[in-house]
C-alpha cells in the first residue's frame, strides 16, 4: 500500500513528542492561559493511543480497541478544556463532563468489541463523539473570539472546521466501503496527521497572538506609566534638569524652564539636541563657587550623591541671581558607568528675599527696641537732669539779685547760667529724639519753611559752597510743628555743610512730591495718600561731601555716635531729626556712598481738612488775666498762697525763696500726704496748688485727682521735666489747669504762677 500503519503510527508519535515539548515550554511562558499546559497533556494522551494502537496486536481485543478509542477520544477533550482555559471560560465543569463521557463510553465500546464486533460502528461512534467534541470548541471560539475576528481566530476555525469534515468523511466511507481493519485507520490515521499539525500551528499562533497582545499591553501600560511619570514630574514644582557627563542639558521640567526664564508653551521636555548652560553658579555668601565645589562636579567626582546645596544661578541675559536648594544624583548604566546626572532643585528665591528681609526687619526692630529703651532712659535722666537744671537756674538768678550791680559775681552767675542753658538745650534735645516734648502741629507751608531755613544757613555758608533750592509748584501742605521742624531742616542743613570739608560743591534742598502708587511709600503714607486725594511731600537734602561708610550709614541715627571729634559733636542730631520726623507720622531715608556724598529723603504725609487747626497743644484751661510780677505791696495776708509739692528738696527750697520774693505766701512740702492733708484741713485758701508730676509712690496727677476731689475749686498745674500728649490728655481729663515744663527760666516760671494764681478769698 502506498502508506503503512507502522510508520505513519511512528511519525506520528515524533510529533506528539515536539508539539508536546513546544506547548511546554510556551505554557512555561503563559502560565496565566493554562491552554498550553492542557493541549501539551492532550499529546501526551495522544502518544499514549498512538502507543495502545500499536500495541493492539499484543492486548486481547476487549482492552487494546476501547483504550485507543478512549484516548483518541480524551485527546479532543482535552484540546477543547485547553481551549476553554485560553479563552479564559472555567474549565472544572469541562473537565467532569469530559470523564463522565469516557466513563459512558469506555463500556459501550467494549461492548461493539464483544458483542456486535462492527468496525464501523466503532468508527461512527469514534468520529461522532469528536465532531461533538469539536462543536463544543466551535462554539466557545466563536462566543469568546473578539470582533473583528483575528487571524489567528479565523485560522484556528478553519482547522476545526476541516477536522469536522474529516471525520464526517472519513465515517461516510467506512461505512460506504467496508474496508478492513488497516485500511480504514490507516486512512484515517493519515487525515489526521496534517489535521493534527495544522491544529498544532493554530493553536500555537493562539498562543503567539496572546503573548504578542500581552507584550503590547505591556508596552501600552510601560509607555503608560512613563507618560504619568514624565506628567507628575513635569508638574513638580520642584526643577528637574538632566545632564550627560559633558555637562550637556539633555531633558527639563516645567518648573525648570520657569526657572531658567525659556518658553513653556510648546516646549519639549526632551530637548532636540543637547544644550549647554552658561551660567555663573554662586555661594551660599554670593561668591562664585569653585569648578569642584560646584554640585555638578561633586557628582561626577564622587559618584554619590549631592543633597540640599544652596547655590545662586547667574543667568547670561543679566537677569537677577536665581537661589535654589539643590541636589544631584548620578544615574548608571548596566554595567555600572555613568550615563547621566539627574540634578533637582527647589526655587528659594522668594523664601531667600523674604529671609533677608526678614533680617533687615529683625535688625530694624533691634534698633527701634534699643531706640526706645533709650528715650525710656532719656525720659528719667531728663527728670532728674532738670532738677538739677532748675536749680542752678534759679539760685543763679537769686543769687544775681542779692548782689549790688556792680558785683564782679555777675559774670561768674551769667556763665553759670549760661552753662545751665546750655544744658536744657541738650535735655531738650534728648527729649525730641524720645519724641516726649509736646508739639502744636499746624497746617504748614514746607516751602516757606525750606526758604527760611535756607536763609539762615546762608549765614554761615562758606564761599566755596553753593546753595541750592528746588521747589516744586502746587506743594500741599502738611501738619507739622514749625518750631520742631525748622530744627530738622536746619539740623540737616548743617550737617551738609559739614561733610562738604571745606570743598567746593553745593548743598541742594529739593522740595517737590510722590504720588500714589510709588514703590517708594511708605504703606501708611500712601493710605493718608489715598485718603486725601493728594500726592505726599518729598525734600531731598543732599551734599558733594565726603559721604559714609556702610559701617557709619548702620549707626548715625543711634544716640551719641558721631564721627566728628571730641567737642564739636553731640551725637543727638540726626537721631533727633528721627525722632521729630517719626512724630509727624514722616519717613527718612538716607543714601551715602564714600566720595560721592550723601541724600536725605524725608517723606511727609499731606494735609486734611481735619488738620486745620492744631491738633496738639499744651493743656491749658482758660486763661486769666495776668497778674503783675513786681513784689506786691499788699499785706502779706492777702497775697496770693501757692502750694508747691516736690520731692526734691532742693528744689523745694527755689521755689519757695523764687515766690516769697515776688510777694507770694508759699507752702513748700516734700510729701504727698502731705500737700492732701493741707488741701483738705484748708478748703479755699490755697490760690494754687502747683505739684511735680514724677515722684515715688504717688504721682503729681493723682495728687491733683484727690486734691480737686477735697477742693473743687482750687486751681492744680503739674510741672514735669519731660511732656507727652498722653500726659497732656491725661492732665487735661484730672482737671489740671496747665501742664508747666520745668526747665523754663526763673521768669518765665513766675509768669506762669503769677496767670494762674487768684487772690484768696477773706
Amino acid at each position: 500500500m502506498w502508506y503503512d500503519l507502522q510508520t505513519l503510527l511512528a511519525l506520528w508519535s515524533g510529533l506528539d513528542v515536539v508539539v508536546g515539548l513546544a506547548f511546554l515550554v510556551q505554557y512555561r511562558r503563559l502560565r496565566r492561559s493554562g491552554g498550553p499546559g492542557w493541549w501539551a497533556l492532550a499529546c501526551a494522551v495522544h502518544l499514549c493511543a498512538l502507543v495502545a494502537l500499536a500495541a493492539r496486536p499484543l492486548l486481547p481485543a476487549w482492552v487494546g480497541l476501547p483504550l485507543g478509542n478512549l484516548l483518541f477520544i480524551a485527546t479532543f477533550g482535552l484540546l477543547w478544556v485547553g481551549l476553554r482555559a485560553h479563552v479564559g471560560l472555567p474549565v472544572r465543569r469541562a473537565l467532569r463532563g469530559l470523564g463522565l463521557l469516557l466513563l459512558v463510553l469506555w463500556p459501550v465500546n467494549v461492548f461493539f468489541v464483544l458483542a456486535i464486533d462492527s468496525l464501523t460502528a466503532r468508527h461512527l461512534l469514534w468520529a461522532g463523539t469528536n465532531v461533538a467534541l469539536l462543536g463544543f470548541m466551535l462554539r466557545d471560539l466563536h462566543r469568546q473570539a473578539p470582533r473583528p475576528m483575528p487571524a489567528e481566530w479565523l485560522a484556528l476555525n478553519a482547522v476545526l472546521w476541516f477536522q469536522v469534515a474529516g471525520l464526517l468523511g472519513s465515517a461516510a466511507l467506512a461505512r460506504t466501503l467496508a474496508w478492513g481493519f488497516e485500511q480504514t485507520v490507516g486512512l484515517v490515521l493519515f487525515f489526521f496527521f496534517f489535521a493534527y499539525l495544522l491544529t498544532a500551528l493554530a493553536f500555537h499562533c493562539m498562543i503567539t497572538l496572546r503573548l504578542r497582545q500581552e507584550a503590547d499591553a505591556a508596552r501600552a501600560e510601560q509607555r503608560q506609566r512613563e507618560t504619568d511619570l514624565r506628567r507628575l514630574v513635569d508638574n513638580l514644582d520642584a526643577g528637574v534638569m538632566v545632564f550627560l557627563p559633558d555637562h550637556l542639558l539633555q531633558r527639563l521640567n516645567t518648573a525648570a524652564r520657569r526657572f531658567l526664564g525659556w518658553p513653556l508653551a510648546g516646549g519639549s521636555r526632551l530637548l532636540p539636541e543637547p544644550v549647554r548652560l552658561q551660567w555663573q553658579m554662586l555661594g551660599e555668601d554670593g561668591q562664585p563657587l569653585r569648578r569642584h565645589d560646584q554640585p555638578f562636579e561633586r557628582v561626577l567626582m564622587s559618584g554619590q550623591p549631592v543633597r540640599d546645596m544652596v547655590v545662586g544661578l547667574q543667568l547670561p541675559d543679566g537677569s537677577p541671581v536665581r537661589w535654589a536648594l539643590c541636589s544631584g544624583y548620578p544615574e548608571s548604566d548596566v554595567h555600572g558607568g555613568l550615563r547621566r546626572v539627574v540634578m533637582t532643585f527647589i526655587d528659594i528665591t522668594a523664601m531667600r528675599a523674604a529671609l533677608t528681609e526678614q533680617k533687615a526687619l529683625e535688625v530694624r526692630l533691634a534698633q527701634s527696641q534699643k531706640m526706645q529703651a533709650l528715650g525710656t532712659l532719656a525720659g528719667g535722666v531728663a527728670h532728674d537732669f532738670n532738677n538739677i537744671l532748675a536749680a542752678i537756674l534759679g539760685n543763679a538768678d537769686l543769687a544775681r539779685e542779692d548782689l549790688p550791680p556792680d558785683a564782679r559775681a555777675h559774670q561768674s552767675l551769667d556763665e553759670i547760667s549760661t552753662a545751665a542753658r546750655r544744658g536744657r538745650e541738650l535735655v531738650r534735645q534728648i527729649l525730641a529724639f524720645s519724641r516726649q516734648q509736646p508739639m502744636v502741629r499746624g497746617r504748614l507751608r514746607l516751602s516757606a519753611m525750606v526758604a527760611e531755613s535756607c536763609a539762615l544757613l546762608r549765614a554761615a555758608l562758606p564761599p566755596q559752597v553753593q546753595l541750592v533750592q528746588t521747589v516744586a509748584d502746587d506743594l500741599p501742605d502738611i501738619c507739622a510743628d514749625a518750631t520742631q521742624l525748622q530744627q530738622v531742616l536746619v539740623n540737616l542743613g548743617t550737617n551738609a555743610l559739614h561733610a562738604m570739608h571745606g570743598r567746593s560743591g553745593r548743598v541742594a534742598f529739593v522740595l517737590d512730591t510722590l504720588a500714589v502708587p510709588d514703590p517708594d511709600l511708605p504703606p501708611d503714607i500712601a493710605q493718608a495718600c489715598a485718603a486725601s486725594g493728594q500726592p505726599a511731600v518729598r525734600l531731598r537734602v543732599s551734599d558733594e561731601g565726603c559721604g559714609m561708610e556702610d559701617a557709619v550709614l548702620h549707626r548715625v541715627f543711634e544716640p551719641f555716635f558721631t564721627t566728628k571729634p571730641v567737642g564739636q559733636g553731640t551725637g543727638l542730631g540726626l537721631p533727633v531729626v528721627l525722632g521729630i520726623v517719626e512724630a509727624h507720622g514722616g519717613h527718612i531715608a538716607l543714601h551715602s556712598r564714600v566720595g560721592e556724598g550723601t541724600t536725605i529723603t524725608l517723606l511727609f504725609p499731606p494735609t486734611t481738612p481735619a488738620m486745620d487747626t492744631p491738633t496738639t497743644k499744651p493743656v491749658t484751661m482758660p486763661r486769666v488775666e495776668p497778674t503783675p510780677t513786681t513784689r506786691p505791696t499788699a499785706d502779706t495776708e492777702q497775697a496770693p498762697h501757692v502750694l508747691y509739692l516736690d520731692d526734691d528738696e532742693t528744689l523745694v527750697f527755689l521755689v519757695r525763696r523764687l515766690l516769697e520774693r515776688r510777694g507770694y505766701r508759699v507752702t513748700a512740702v516734700g510729701l504727698q500726704d502731705e500737700a492732701l492733708r493741707l488741701v483738705r484741713e484748708r478748703p479755699g485758701q490755697f490760690a494754687l496748688l502747683l505739684t511735680d508730676y514724677n515722684m515715688p509712690g504717688m504721682s503729681g496727677l493723682e495728687v491733683a485727682r484727690h486734691a480737686l476731689a477735697a477742693d473743687p475749686a482750687l486751681t492744680v498745674a503739674v510741672a514735669s521735666g519731660y511732656i507727652t500728649d498722653e500726659l497732656q490728655a491725661e492732665a487735661k481729663a484730672a482737671g489740671v489747669r496747665e501742664v508747666v515744663f520745668k526747665t523754663d527760666a526763673v521768669d518765665q516760671f513766675c509768669e506762669i504762677v503769677a496767670r494762674l494764681v487768684k487772690p484768696a478769698e477773706a
